[in-house]
């Protein structure tokens, strides 16, 4: 298979879907590889690396989404490149589409076959999400200590406290793999960390994490109690495939602290804090109801090679499965989202309207 990997368009967005080693791995398959010119030098990785493996360097993405059946990207294409994509592409990428019309109905005209990294299951798993869920978790705990300086507008709170000082007060919503890394991330750094999660196991999980960190279940009444106390809130919810069930309501926002800050992860899913918006690492924040909200929607791009080394390392077995035995292969359950203008993912099919 003709398999094309694109420079990546989105603002702010440097990784890359598979490092060098990898596209050795998909030649050595038989597949032919193309790569569009500086698609990895945002992640580290020249053009040189790829083609002494055998890849086909292309100068533009015209030509790569002419040439390429099935795209290989990290991010949902964005409004360039949709006059790229043809029916009989095959498109393997994040996508988020039950919080994105625009694009669902793009994919939907042009009739191709669409299947998404984050709605891939694999033993209960997500496993293409959950690297950049594990990247994005840690991050926002660091993003969140750093917004919480005085010179970006914050409370000026050091989250781990020092002898003679309040510790800072970490609220998380969600301890599934991104929910989960910044419970650990914050209570490492010693902060007093406030996990809200819905299953047991997952509680006590975090719980074993150390002595500053409680697991409740979400109630509605206790989360407003701890949102009101937050120096950091963190959104971290999953509903695989669906939007974000909003938990965090604006009047919840309205008694948080002034200079509190919020970091809602599930933001490609619209979000699960009833203020957050998309944005992205050229102007991260914006302030409301007094709060610094924190939404970029692509948070792992801030660290490209760290990222691209660990969404390749998953991602290639599955690129081999999807050249070799198609998309309704079963280790591709629940990929599936978008074929010949339809949807025929369940939960993405819901979350818009039109199931």
């Amino acid at each position: 298979m003709r398999i094309g990997i694109p420079r990546e368009i989105k603002p702010w967005e440097a990784r890359v879907a598979l490092v060098p080693h990898a596209v050795a791995a998909l030649i050595q398959d038989g597949n032919e590889v193309l790569i569009e010119a500086g698609a990895g030098l945002g992640s580290g990785f020249a053009d040189e690396e790829y083609a002494v493996f055998g890849a086909r360097i292309v100068p533009d993405a015209p030509t790569l989404y002419r040439s390429a059946q099935l795209i290989v990207k990290v991010k949902e294409p964005v409004a360039p490149e949709f006059d790229l994509l043809r029916s009989d592409h095959i498109l393997f990428s994040y996508l988020h589409l039950a919080a994105n019309r625009t694009l669902t109905e793009v994919l939907q005209r042009t009739g191709l076959t669409a299947v998404a990294f984050e709605t891939v299951v694999q033993d209960g798993m997500l496993p293409l999400l959950a690297p950049m869920s594990d990247i994005a978790g840690r991050l926002a705990v660091q993003i969140g200590a750093q917004l919480l300086h005085v010179r970006e507008g914050g409370r000026g709170i050091l989250l781990g406290g020092v002898a003679g000082a309040d510790r800072g007060h970490v609220v998380v919503i969600g301890a599934g793999e991104a929910g989960g890394n910044a419970v650990r991330v914050a209570a490492a750094l010693g902060a007093r960390v406030t996990v809200f999660e819905r299953l047991r196991a997952r509680q006590a999980a975090m719980m074993a994490v150390g002595p500053n960190v409680t697991a409740l279940p979400a109630y509605e009444e206790t989360i407003a109690a701890a949102v009101r106390e937050a120096d950091l809130l963190i959104g971290a919810v999953l509903v695989t495939g669906a939007r974000a069930p909003r938990l965090v309501t604006r009047p919840m926002v309205r008694t948080m602290r002034r200079g509190a800050v919020i970091v809602d992860i599930a933001i490609d899913q619209g979000g699960c804090i009833e203020t957050i918006r998309p944005t992205d690492y050229g102007a991260p924040t914006y302030v409301e109801e007094g709060v610094i909200h924190f939404g970029v929607t692509n948070m792992p791009g801030a660290v490209p090679r760290t990222a691209s080394q660990a969404l390749s390392a998953v991602l290639l077995p599955y690129v081999q499965v999807l050249a070799a035995h198609g998309v309704d292969d079963p280790r591709l359950a629940g990929g599936l989202n978008v074929r010949e203008g339809a949807i025929r993912h369940e939960a993405v099919a819901a979350a818009l309207g039109s199931f």
